[in-house]
């Protein structure tokens, strides 16, 4: 469950920044449409400013007939408009709020007056504070002319609120901020918190970004310390930015509710998979504690039996030869080194190598480089440990008594190999003597070797066969391997 978890998070993490590329993307959209509405709103007012400079009345300089349509021009944009009609010099003649022209103060803004008359061509101000009315306001001003010189600069001085109005509608939602900035980067009209923002500097993220670029997309940081996903744009007729954003927690606000319910989600099913894992590792527990319990059993039960045997043993052979009890003994203990092995492994199965130590053990206490053994790890099923270790045993109680073992200059090698030749694997291990006494061929076979011959025959489905070489005897055992388990 840890991976589908950590895989549901990665998802969601991813979606969310797809989901944020495309907010991006929506804002930058956003930017550039506001942008053609506040172009086409100032068109609109430049249009009418420029049919106005085209009437007689003020060609004339007739300042008393052009009130009357100066007038009939503000009515559609209310009372708050302002028309003034100012020289190069920036002395007014003619101001819509009054006739009283000679009390007027001069113009201020007087570089897009100067800018009027240079470009022949409509201006559009900054921000700046009015000096007939004491208010910010920003001016739209077209040129005058007459005999195809410029005489006069006509400035319009539009209510704040037309643009205030604009980005009110325009604004997709409340989450988002929309911004107009003049060009040196002054809020002229916002949403929200208009009072408290309007006639203050962009922010500096937003305002270095605009220094360099006339349109981007950026992390900001609004003037009400509101983190922002933002995007900016510049009008190319009037040089004003429209700027907008959305709160960065809108974005994020889906990616914790997406976590939290894949949390959530994952946690329960991650404690209900505990749960069971937990009841089936107390199974299993209960499981391997009762096959140890079994074994243990067992092993205490095959002990008893052992030892029952070599008291009836010492009882039989009371009256038999002492060579005879030794046999039997022998044997005995071959058996019983085999079981003390399997029950180390909780009858698992052994290793070749170790079951085969343990039965050479007694022969190799008074010359234990005598014997060498060579061969690959082979592991043995708890069956074939037990019928190995007795032929290993019988072998070398036969050199112990007659061959390489019962000298002290008797060498024994003891190899081994896997056959994969066959479809089941086999075992092929090969006992070979040198240095011994004299070797000849036994009249009548023993017990020990028919013992060989038939454990290997008809508990290993193999065979065993004993030479005897002049140089020593060679015995070799084949027999199929079971799986140790």
């Amino acid at each position: 469950m840890l991976p589908l978890i950590v895989f549901a998070v990665g998802i969601a993490v991813y979606n969310y920044r797809q989901d944020r590329s495309d907010a991006t993307r929506r804002v930058l959209e956003n930017v550039r449409s506001m942008r053609l509405v506040m172009d086409s709103e100032v068109q609109r007012m430049t249009g009418g400013l420029q049919v106005l400079a085209l009437t007689n009345s003020l060609r004339n300089g007739d300042f008393q007939n052009f009130r009357r349509i100066a007038l009939g021009f503000l009515e559609q944009y209310g009372k708050d408009g302002l028309v003034l009609i100012s020289d190069r010099k920036g002395r007014l003649l003619f101001s819509s709020a009054t006739e009283d022209t000679a009390s007027l103060p001069a113009r201020g803004q007087l570089e897009t007056v100067e800018r009027v008359f240079a470009t022949r061509s409509p201006q559009y101000s900054d921000l700046f504070t009015g000096a007939i009315n004491g208010k910010q306001v920003l001016t739209v001003e077209v040129p005058v002319f007459r005999d195809n010189e410029v005489v006069y600069d006509l400035c319009f001085s539009p209510p704040i609120r037309i643009f205030q109005e604009l980005v009110e509608k325009q604004r997709p939602d409340q989450l988002w901020t929309v911004s107009l900035l003049d060009t040196k980067g002054i809020v002229f009209a916002r949403v929200p918190n208009p009072g408290a923002t309007i006639g203050r500097q962009a922010s500096g993220a937003l305002a270095e970004a605009m220094s360099r670029t006339s349109e981007a997309t950026l992390s900001s940081v609004s003037l009400d310390g509101v983190p922002l996903s933002s995007a900016f744009t510049t009008s190319r007729l009037t040089g004003w930015r429209v700027v907008a954003g959305v709160a960065e927690n809108s974005l994020i606000a889906p990616l914790w509710r997406n976590i939290a319910v894949t949390s959530l989600i994952g946690g329960i099913l991650l404690l209900t998979g505990l749960t069971f894992a937990v009841r089936m590792a107390t199974t299993i527990a209960r499981g391997e504690m009762l096959h140890n319990l079994l074994i243990d059993e067992l092993n205490h039960r095959v002990k008893n039996t052992l030892a029952l045997m070599q008291a009836i043993a010492v009882q039989t052979f009371r009256s038999a030869s002492r060579d005879e009890r030794m046999k039997f003994e022998g044997r005995l203990g071959a058996l019983a080194e085999a079981h003390n092995l399997l029950s180390q492994e909780k009858w698992a199965g052994s290793e070749l190598r170790e079951v085969i130590a343990r039965a050479l053990r007694p022969f190799l206490m008074n010359g234990p480089d005598r014997i060498r053994m060579a061969g690959p790890a082979v592991p043995l099923s708890p069956r074939l440990a037990v019928v190995l270790s007795m032929i290993v045993h019988e072998i070398a109680t036969n050199a112990a008594k007659y061959g390489a073992l019962s000298n002290e200059t008797g060498r024994v090698t003891l190899d081994w190999e896997i056959i994969a030749d066959a479809p089941k694997p086999r075992l092929r291990l090969i006992w070979t003597e040198t240095g011994g006494p004299p070797v000849t061929a036994p009249v009548q076979r023993g017990f020990g070797s028919r013992l060989i011959e038939r454990s290997a025959r008809d508990q290993l489905g193999g065979e065993a066969t004993v030479d005897f070489l002049p140089r020593g005897v060679v015995c070799t055992v084949v027999c199929a391997l079971d799986e140790a388990r």
